[in-house]
């Protein structure tokens, strides 16, 4: 299981923290002759190598960096503006039945029981980080076609303030679910629909009522999820 949650984790902060968006907009434009593709495949198998820590894990390592290659010009000459957020959730499922096909080959098909007290920080680590910048850009993903004007245009909000109080509602969710305390996710969901209040009642816009909602249940019921996931394993 330690494998597998290193390769979890070497994806995420590869195609995540450590991808720029000039990076994304380069590969976007100039494709194959981007050579920020390259050097994206590249700290994706450094950052295996370093996170598994052993060189015979080398031949695995290639793989997964050439297959995620694939994907990803798989992926630049498929997308359309219009498929843009359906070919996120493509890619990144792809991407995450790689690893997991390469970790169960690894393993001999087996799953191996998992004790160690650096295993449990490794995939605590894994799971708060999947809740932040990962999380945002799923959500954001998902719910973009229903964006409304209000929310584009406003002027009085702080500079990605929504991206911030969604990470951290979500590691506070994520922690209530860990330990145990259910009930202080109620408290939180009526803080913020406190809070909210007074915007959706000023808007008097439906679209955008329903938009916050969408949104709120999406990123709680994430958090609520990967708690879950977490305690199980």
């Amino acid at each position: 299981m330690i494998i597998l949650v290193k390769l979890i984790l070497a994806h995420l902060l590869g195609d995540f923290l450590l991808q720029p968006d000039s990076w994304v907009k380069a590969k976007k434009k100039k494709k194959l002759a981007a050579y920020q593709l390259y050097l994206h495949i590249l700290i994706h198998f450094a950052l295996i190598m370093l996170l598994v820590s052993d060189l015979t894990f080398w031949k695995w390592a290639v793989v997964l960096a050439l297959v995620h290659l694939v994907i990803d010009v798989i992926k630049l000459y498929a997308i359309k503006e219009k498929t843009q957020r359906l070919y996120f959730f493509i890619d990144q499922g792809a991407h995450f039945l790689l690893i997991f096909g390469i970790w169960l080959v690894y393993q001999g098909n087996t799953f191996p029981l998992q004790n160690l007290q650096y295993e449990n920080i490794l995939l605590w680590i894994t799971a708060v980080y999947a809740l932040t910048t990962p999380t945002s850009m799923a959500i954001k993903s998902f719910i973009s076609k229903w964006t409304p004007h209000t929310e584009d245009d406003n002027e009085d909000s702080l500079e990605e303030a929504g991206k911030y109080i969604g990470m951290l509602e979500r590691l506070f969710v994520f922690g209530f679910v860990v330990s145990a305390h259910w009930e202080a996710i109620g408290f939180l969901l009526a803080a913020k629909s406190i809070f909210r209040f007074g915007d959706l009642k000023e808007a008097e816009d439906r679209k955008l009522t329903e938009y916050v909602l969408i949104g709120t249940l999406v990123s709680f019921g994430i958090a609520i999820l990967i708690g879950v996931l977490y305690l199980k394993f």
